[in-house]
């Protein structure tokens, strides 16, 4: 199953490629074009600019509703699981929710968000993820703000989330989604401008749902090639922007609901939950592109304690259920916890618990709950 699932990305991929060799002769009339579409003055914004003072709320949500909560039935068309939308300009947004995922991308400008308090200022090239449980505000966006918003249900994100190597922030984004039981508010600012790839990615995404939204003829125009599959190449795309922004995890910017550092450090646990007998600080250092001593510091300032200890801490948790809860040697739990030298692992367990193994194993056989 693994195997299909690579061969099918690795083709998906072949398939964005070439179609983005093909539009490279027409890059400059794409970009005039896309830009164009998306810097249009629309008949809300008018309004906005003739003097209208509140946003105009029933062109979002049901207006039987007391608390301001953006449908987003009201913009996805019958089967469609994404589509795009130009942040309104000209007037403040107050606190929103939304029943969907947003992901802003800011095309050029800025655009000024209010989440938690925090002031997140967007600039041109930065993207910013939103689950359907934050509640944030916008500031006034001018002519040259332009932002565009993705408005996503969940179920566009299943291959995306395939391809996903491996737990990290973008992956327990995805499953925060899915949380019913205690919903996080969760979002992840990205500090992007300069990555090429990942802007090329998202306006080839916007370029195509753009072009599906407008007459036949200028659409067959824009995209010739015919593809009748562009849900799926966009959900591709979308799993390539995620792996690059997995990828420049340092672009993660401090006022996320995570930040860098705590992304880090929990990537840090869990990787010493999952591999604490062969787990070592130069893999976490290489997986972050940090330096052994920058990663050390920043454990130690977040945790109280250095890896080396950490990582004692939780061979040693397992030391005491083996002793407790199997029949298994000293010697064998020693080697199982990633001890080969027992009597560096016999002094150790010493120092800590104030007994031997044996001893401890005898005065705790007959608990029902390990006390650590």
């Amino acid at each position: 199953m693994q195997i299909k699932t690579f061969i099918c990305v690795t083709e998906w991929i072949k398939i964005i490629k070439q179609r983005n060799c093909i539009h490279n002769e027409r890059a400059k009339f794409m970009d005039e074009w896309l830009m164009h579409e998306i810097r249009k003055i629309t008949a809300e914004e008018q309004a906005y600019l003739d003097g209208e003072l509140q946003v105009k709320k029933d062109i979002y949500m049901d207006a039987r509703k007391n608390k301001f909560e953006v449908d987003c039935q009201l913009f996805l068309r019958e089967g469609k699981l994404i589509t795009v939308r130009h942040h309104s300009r000209f007037i403040d947004f107050p606190l929103h929710k939304h029943n969907y995922i947003e992901i802003m991308y800011v095309c050029s400008g800025e655009i000024t968000h209010y989440i938690d308090g925090k002031e997140l200022v967007m600039q041109e090239g930065d993207l910013l993820l939103l689950n359907q449980h934050v509640r944030h505000g916008i500031k006034r966006a001018g002519m040259d703000d332009v932002g565009i918003n993705f408005i996503v249900l969940p179920e566009f994100f299943d291959i995306p989330f395939q391809m996903m190597q491996k737990q990290n922030i973008i992956a327990d984004f995805l499953l925060g989604i899915l949380r019913q039981n205690n919903p996080i508010p969760q979002y992840l600012n990205f500090r992007l401008r300069g990555q090429k790839a990942i802007s090329n990615l998202m306006e080839n995404m916007i370029a195509s749902i753009v072009s599906e939204r407008m007459p036949s003829d200028t659409a067959s125009q824009l995209s010739e090639e015919g593809y009748s599959n562009k849900d799926v190449i966009n959900k591709y795309s979308m799993g390539l922007v995620f792996l690059y922004l997995i990828d420049h995890i340092d672009t993660l910017a401090d006022n996320s609901s995570s930040n860098y550092e705590d992304v880090v450090v929990q990537a840090t646990t869990r990787y010493i939950d999952s591999y604490y007998r062969t787990a070592a600080l130069s893999q976490i250092a290489e997986d972050f592109k940090l330096s052994l001593s920058a990663l050390s510091r920043m454990i130690k300032k977040s945790t109280g304690f250095t890896f080396q200890e950490l990582l004692m801490r939780k061979r040693f948790q397992k030391a005491v259920i083996f002793l407790v809860e199997t029949e298994l040697s000293v010697e064998e739990i020693a080697v199982n916890i990633g001890y080969e030298n027992h009597s560096y692992f016999y002094r150790q367990f010493k120092a800590r618990f104030g007994m031997t193994p044996k001893q401890y194993r005898i005065m705790h056989k007959d608990d029902k709950t390990i006390k650590i």
